[in-house]
């Protein structure tokens, strides 16, 4: 009751407000041209297994939550949370990798950093994060910033109205529980990483922003002596009259667009062809553009290239390209834990590099943008993709627009990046009437939003027949590219892939976007020993061989990179929750299928 008198006390005297006083926002496009401090760092934080700082005892929730910061003002008062005698984790960073107590958990952690502020008169501050794992609640000096839910995108919130001169204090509840409703659902094969996973920042912005643009380069005969590049742009104000500059100075190109109603500019850029050089795998050109607003420039890179399909080929800046990939997960090169540094990027890029790729998928969700930046730098073409992955609740709508949430995100923050090549709506789903509803019309929305690139998903093999697989999937009529998934000689006997033959029923290009097996790095044996390098190495001769006769086949990602985290991998001294199929062990030792693979993609 004392506890409960003093809190009442200190709300009267405007002390703990827990009113919601931010504003959600769109997501600010290339955070990194824009003036900020980074909130990395050691933050405190409190494990709360029952959601005692977020529910009273029986489930409503609290006013008197840990999101108030709360400290005793009498001997006598009872405050049974203290941030400050708490430990600290590195963010950005899982808490399973951190906290060995916390390895299996799944549950709520509560997030504390305290930072200095200065507020500016017409100065707006974006809180920003990178991504929070899954659902979580932001707080600042107390009072409620946001609420986002998905692991994997970035978002922000407006906390201009809720900083103070001095000492801030940021609050955020995180809560990694699965749920059947959820994207991902309930089950899924990788580790379900918690925590505040990627960067948080405060970004400085004026109150008339460029909140979203958007250059890309129109499709054209290869033999036009002129090119034409595409700009838009969107202000955070349905407000006209404002001046937008872009400025490309390698071209010598600039343009000047006065803002509509809607606070939206459109425009053309002509450049001479023999003067734009595309970016490619192999020229991964990027050239710096300068967008001014009001006097107010900010800078990106930018690359410029076409994609589109021509029959069963698919044609990079109007050349037809296999795409010789691999599929990665967002995990540490070297051990487990949530990847989320450029020198992560660069380590497992690098890898692909090695391996011979000019193509990654980026499984099973938005990597981090570091991630898609290097791979841009080092000249790799891009699969991005959203968790809809395996049994979706396809009927419940709150499902659908968690997951064209995640969709719009994961465009927003990338479709100016040139090796971006494919969205891909889903993973290995279960064919029904809602499922093809719910998928038909994520697709149709990523069109809405971006129809510079392919759409894709990796689908099932439901028509096998003895020796015959025949691609079977409503979605054909919705995606650019066929892509699916198959495990001969894994969950099928390797000796049947010389006899297979595929049909794939659609005049459109294929990716086989994921095949291969297990194996322990350094446990060696026969061919047909399971487990074994030898294994492994054996099921990606006879499966290039398979591949080689498919009709129509326009690149290959190979599952995986390196092994990862899972914990539906129980094997004791083998897997120990780990999925081990990747050419590289959790430790980047290369097995002996990594120059099976490699020496297959010299001949492509």
């Amino acid at each position: 009751m004392r506890q409960l008198l003093s809190i009442i006390l200190s709300v009267i005297g405007g002390g703990f407000l827990t009113m919601a006083s931010a504003a959600t926002l769109p997501l600010i496009q290339n955070v990194n041209a824009y003036e900020s401090m980074s909130l990395n760092g050691e933050w405190n934080y409190i494990v709360d297994v029952q959601e005692e700082g977020y529910y009273d005892y029986r489930m409503n929730p609290t006013r008197w939550g840990f999101f108030q910061n709360a400290k005793p003002h009498k001997p006598e008062d009872l405050i049974e949370y203290d941030f400050d005698k708490s430990p600290t984790m590195k963010i950005p960073g899982d808490w399973n990798t951190q906290d060995e107590r916390l390895f299996f958990y799944e549950g709520t952690v509560w997030f504390k950093k305290s930072f200095q502020a200065t507020p500016m008169k017409d100065i707006r501050t974006l809180l920003y994060f990178g991504a929070v794992n899954y659902d979580c609640h932001v707080y600042v000096n107390g009072k409620k910033a946001g609420h986002h839910i998905g692991g994997f995108t970035p978002f922000n919130f407006d906390v201009t109205a809720l900083l103070k001169e001095g000492e801030n204090v940021v609050i955020v509840k995180v809560d990694n529980k699965r749920h059947a409703e959820d994207v991902p659902t309930q089950i899924f094969d990788w580790w379900n990483y918690g925590g505040i996973t990627r960067d948080v920042r405060l970004v400085k912005v004026k109150p008339v922003y460029l909140e979203d643009y958007n250059l890309q380069l129109t499709k054209a005969d290869a033999k036009a002596k002129q090119r034409e590049i595409s700009f838009s742009a969107r202000l955070n104000k349905a407000e006209a009259g404002h001046k937008v500059v872009v400025f490309i100075p390698e071209l010598k190109l600039e343009q000047q667009l006065t803002t509509d109603t809607e606070g939206k500019v459109s425009g053309t850029l002509k450049v001479n062809a023999k003067k734009l050089a595309l970016w490619s795998p192999a020229s991964p050109k990027l050239y710096r553009v300068d967008i001014s607003l009001n006097n107010s420039t900010i800078s990106d890179e930018i690359g410029f290239r076409t994609i589109e399909t021509r029959d069963k080929q698919i044609l990079l800046n109007g050349q037809p390209i296999f795409l010789k990939g691999i599929s990665i997960h967002n995990e540490k090169p070297n051990g487990g834990g949530r990847a989320n540094s450029a020198e992560d990027a660069r380590t497992l890029l690098g890898w692909a590099k090695e391996l011979g790729c000019n193509f990654v998928r980026l499984a099973h969700y938005p990597h981090h943008e570091e991630m898609v930046r290097e791979a841009e730098r080092m000249g790799i073409l891009v699969w991005s993709e959203i968790p809809v992955y395996w049994t979706i609740a396809w009927k419940n709508p709150k499902t659908y627009e968690n997951a064209q949430s995640q969709l719009r995100d994961m465009i927003s923050r990338d479709h100016n990046r040139a090796n971006v090549i494919i969205w891909s709506i889903a993973n290995e789903t279960p064919h029904s009437p809602e499922r093809d509803t719910f998928l038909g019309n994520l697709a149709q929305y990523a069109r809405s939003l971006d129809n510079t690139r392919l759409i894709s998903m990796a689908m099932e093999v439901t028509g096998a027949s003895n020796y015959v697989n025949r691609l079977n999937d409503n979605m054909n009529q919705y995606v650019d590219v066929i892509s699916f998934n198959q495990y001969i000689g894994w969950y099928r006997d390797v000796n049947d892939a010389p006899k297979m033959r595929w049909e794939i029923p659609y005049n459109k290009p294929v990716i086989v976007s994921e095949f291969g097996g297990g194996a322990k790095y350094g446990f060696h044996g026969e061919k047909n020993q399971r487990w074994t390098e030898e294994f492994q190495e054996n099921l990606y001769i006879e499966n290039c061989a398979m591949l080689d006769k498919i009709e129509g086949l326009a690149g290959t990602t190979p599952w995986i990179l390196k092994d990862f985290r899972s914990p539906r991998r129980l094997l004791t001294d083998v897997q120990d929750y780990y999925n081990r199929k990747g050419l590289f062990s959790d430790k980047g030792e290369k097995k002996k299928a990594f120059y099976v693979l490699k020496k297959w993609y010299e001949t492509k």
